[in-house]
């Protein structure tokens, strides 16, 4: 090859180089139709570079014709284009490239489980890994981090451990990058001992190290561990603060949730999203209406000030003044919202549900279905809930039966539950029955829940031999919740059957089974108020019980009104 010609590369290549640093998608073109008028329009090392440049800029089309004009292609032309496909979410078209590849290497096997990965399929991924060893003999940092990603989405224990002895065999060693990727993938496959052990070798550790381990304890429910973790940690970065807190509100932990979250807004960290979203659903679970309405003043100034709006964050918003029976705020919110996705029309129709009003339930329902939103499971049990509650039985069958013909989703057995739920609302446990049997003699199972709705039919109606047959299965399908046994023996007690009552209790004691009590609360002016049934022990109580009747009368002229 010439001076001049050498010369000529190294110019396109640096100018090539230039437009990948800028995105400049038009001055690329040109280079290209530059290129094409030389003799290097065959130059495999400069067309590659167009390829990865209009694959950056979101050009697949230009992309496939460079490629496809390329008359010396070498492995790197396969592979950034099999890059282009995934980075476009064509995982149709780099399914079909990579099963034409002439010789698929490490590289080949590595963006096509990133990518699967990246997109939630995970099964895929590991599948294909399973195929590596017979084509390749090593693997590197992104397969590794490609492959544990794969396993945590799916809990997939067995294939981590594979991943793992694979590495050691082969003699790589886990870098940081490697070995944070692994301590978070054994935390969610449910192995914290093992991300432990990774964490203590780790001759470097930086945040990301840290922050994973304390994600481990927490999936593991060992929060004292995670704390202990979380405090020993040299430096602390808002996803450390949001990782424990999360970790606290899903294991049932609201108020260590909250208090968590003040500390870190003491300490001044700005909370990520996801922060934001866990004291929200915190806020929701315990009725603390007061400190929600704190985090919405603060998620509002915020976005005031950054000009930013967050789907996510809102939706968590609904859901909480909605669970907190503010459903006229939760409203306001979701008719102001600039965009909404599905969940937050489950949101907004499940809050209305949840609040008694089951025809604005349906009303979204419509509204939602009518732009084009897709219902999912989570929208049909808000509905058929809302239909249950509302009483409204035959709107129920109507939206049970168009489930799966009109929008693919197989109903679920929380939502036979709803349905039956429904029925007994409307005192109609000869058709609650007749639906069990047709699921029955259709192949599928009966599950807990729908016996457990058919068995709180009973209890409102006082049905007693369907509640002996509901009850039956229970037994044997949950023999270790005290609930079933505890609601058999009202119903019998209801029933003035006081023998059936005592031998049911006696069973009880015998299993070792008790009921946790139910309790509810209420926050007023910042103080929360928790009561149990039949609870006297309220420094108030006269004045509670004194105004319990008024409510009531409050309640039914509301009603009288409404009909």
């Amino acid at each position: 090859m010439s001076i001049a010609a050498t010369d000529a590369i190294a110019d396109f290549l640096s100018r090539i180089n230039q437009c990948h640093a800028s995105k400049n998608l038009g001055l690329g073109r040109c280079l290209h139709a530059s290129l094409l008028k030389t003799a290097l329009t065959c130059h495999t090392l400069l067309v590659n570079r167009l390829i990865d440049l209009y694959s950056k800029c979101d050009s697949l089309v230009c992309a496939e014709t460079a490629f496809h004009d390329l008359p010396f292609k070498n492995h790197h032309s396969y592979n950034t284009l099999l890059a282009a496909y995934c980075r476009a979410g064509r995982l149709d078209l780099a399914h079909q490239l990579f099963d034409r590849l002439p010789d698929r290497n490490l590289v080949s096997y590595n963006i096509m489980i990133s990518s699967l990965t990246r997109h939630g399929h995970h099964k895929e991924a590991l599948d294909l890994f399973s195929r590596m060893p017979k084509e390749i003999v090593i693997v590197d940092k992104y397969t590794v981090v490609g492959v544990s990603t794969a396993c945590s989405g799916l809990g997939a224990l067995r294939s981590l451990r594979q991943l793992h002895a694979f590495v050691i065999v082969s003699g790589l060693e886990l870098n940081l990058i490697m070995s944070n990727v692994m301590i978070d993938a054994y935390g969610k496959c449910g192995d914290v001992d093992t991300s432990r052990h990774i964490f203590d070798r780790m001759n470097k550790r930086d945040v990301v190290s840290w922050t994973s381990l304390v994600r481990a304890y927490t999936s593991a429910h060992r929060l004292e561990e995670a704390h202990l973790v979380f405090c020993s940690m040299p430096d602390r970065n808002a996803i450390s603060w949001t990782s424990l807190i999360s970790g606290y509100e899903q294991n049932g932990k609201e108020e260590a949730s909250l208090d968590l979250f003040k500390q870190m807004m003491v300490e001044g960290i700005d909370p990520t999203p996801f922060a934001l979203v866990s004291v929200l659903s915190a806020c929701a679970t315990l009725g603390l209406i007061e400190q929600g309405k704190q985090v919405h003043g603060f998620i509002f100034r915020r976005c005031i000030c950054l000009n930013s709006f967050n789907v996510f964050v809102f939706n968590a918003l609904i859901d909480m003044y909605a669970k907190c029976g503010n459903i006229v705020s939760a409203s306001l919110l979701f008719e102001r919202m600039p965009e909404r996705d599905v969940v937050s029309w489950n949101s907004i129709l499940t809050g209305y549900a949840q609040n008694g009003i089951g025809k604005q339930s349906l009303d979204a329902f419509e509204r939602m279905v009518t732009i084009g939103i897709k219902p999912n499971h989570v929208t049909f049990l808000g509905i058929l809930s809302a239909c249950s509650h509302a009483g409204l039985v035959s709107e129920g069958c109507r939206i049970l039966s168009l489930m799966e013909k009109e929008y693919g989703v197989c109903p679920r057995d929380e939502h036979y539950a709803a349905f039956i739920d429904g029925l007994g609302r409307k005192s109609q446990i000869k058709e609650a029955v007749e639906f069990i049997e047709h699921l029955a003699g259709g192949g599928g199972l009966v599950s807990v829940a729908t016996w457990g709705a058919l068995l709180g039919a009973c209890r409102m109606h006082g049905n007693l031999d369907v509640a002996n047959t509901a009850a039956e299965s229970l037994f044997r399908l949950d023999p270790k919740n005290g609930a079933r046994y505890t609601m058999l023996s009202n119903i019998y007690s209801a029933a003035g059957l006081w023998e059936d009552a005592r031998r049911i209790k006696l069973l009880m004691k015998e299993k070792g089974l008790k009921k946790d009590p139910g309790y509810s609360w209420v926050e007023v002016r910042g103080v929360k108020h928790m009561f149990v049934a039949d609870d006297k022990s309220h420094y108030n109580v006269e004045e509670i019980y004194r105004l319990l009747p008024v409510l009531v009368d409050h309640m039914k002229d509301a009603r009288d009104n409404e009909k």
